[in-house]
């Protein structure tokens, strides 16, 4: 326990400091019983008195610019340990006068012997709860903000599924009058998803051969939508299958090339899908075309694409994790998701 600890080293202190005034004593001609006994009252009462002291440091801790309490109190409990240990001693040894004669004559040195031991111990003590303190300060600010963390990257994701939700449910009210069975099959799909979506709420990172399933779902969703219009073609590196990456974070990045690859367009579309492992880093990169005179990409990447920026930056602290560009008439996303490194809020 703590305060056993704490106690053992407050007795070993006064230990030490016995035999160091031991043998002084025993220097000047002081018998070596004695001694002993002084150095024992002496110290026994400085630290018994420290240690009370600094106890109630644990409830009142003086800031840097009221140390001068510090100071007040060393002053104070020196006076009363010089004035109990005179008058112990001169019960204790009536008949010595000698002793009693050496002990009135170095009571000035005794007494700023004890200011200084129990200034020590107060400061020591002081130093102790004070960075104790420090330390508990830093634990709750960091508990406070890894929840805020956690609370946005859930309100991040959480805001995703509306978007996608509601472009779904419109286009089952669209097939249901024209192609009741694809209606079907969509709403089976799209229940297959959400229940899949749920089951990884609580997941911070998964495999992308996980996350690929997942993402799946999705596409076979958007096909219903569109048809023979949506290609798409993944190129994923055998290695890459088991490296982890953020969960649910291809979905908005894939839905944002669709968007902007598909909407405002009439002819078929492929967005390719790449995965490779570069530098100890999952390389994901999705790319889509565009049409420069319907879409203005640059300006348009939407919520998806920012929300996903975001929830990289709450996981990994860095801000160089995503990065679009445009290359002739293609739109390019990459994602660099590092491996092996330690995210800022732990896993639940």
């Amino acid at each position: 326990m703590p305060s056993l600890r704490i106690i053992s080293i407050y007795l070993g202190w006064a230990l030490l400091w016995v035999l160091v005034q031991t043998i002084l004593l025993r220097f000047f001609g002081t018998a070596w019983g004695v001694a002993t006994t002084d150095a024992l009252l002496t110290n026994l009462l400085l630290v018994g008195g420290g240690y009370a002291t600094s106890k109630g440091l644990r409830y009142y801790q003086p800031s840097a610019r009221e140390a001068a309490h510090l100071l007040g109190w060393s002053v104070a409990l020196a006076g009363i340990c010089v004035a109990v240990f005179y008058w112990l001693i001169g019960k204790v040894y009536a008949g010595y006068a000698d002793y009693l004669q050496f002990v009135d004559t170095t009571l000035p040195v005794r007494f700023v012997y004890s200011w200084l031991m129990v200034l020590l111990i107060l400061l020591l003590s002081w130093m102790w709860f004070y960075l104790q303190n420090r330390q508990q300060d830093e634990d709750r600010r960091a508990t406070t903000e890894k929840m805020a963390r956690e609370a946005e990257l859930f309100n991040l994701r959480q805001q995703l599924q509306p978007h996608f939700l509601f472009n779904s449910l419109n286009s089952i009210s669209a097939l249901i009058g024209a192609r009741p069975e694809q209606a079907r099959t969509m709403i089976q799909q799209l229940s297959d998803f959400l229940r899949g979506t749920l089951r990884k709420d609580n997941q911070q990172v998964m495999a992308l051969a996980d996350e690929l399933k997942h993402l799946q779902l999705y596409l076979d969703i958007e096909r219903v939508r569109f048809g023979h219009r949506l290609k798409t073609a993944i190129e994923v590196q055998n290695e890459t299958m088991n490296m982890r990456l953020p969960a649910l974070l291809l979905q908005p990045v894939v839905e944002n090339a669709i968007k902007f690859g598909l909407y405002d367009t009439v002819g078929e579309t492929e967005i390719t899908i790449k995965a490779s492992a570069e530098d100890n880093h999952l390389l994901l990169q999705v790319k889509n075309p565009f049409d420069p005179e319907t879409v203005r990409p640059q300006h348009g990447t939407g919520f998806g694409l920012s929300s996903v920026r975001r929830r990289l930056y709450l996981l990994y602290a860095r801000q160089d994790l995503l990065r679009t560009q445009q290359q002739d008439h293609t739109f390019i996303t990459t994602i660099k998701i590092p491996q092996n490194y330690e995210q800022v809020p732990d896993n639940r």
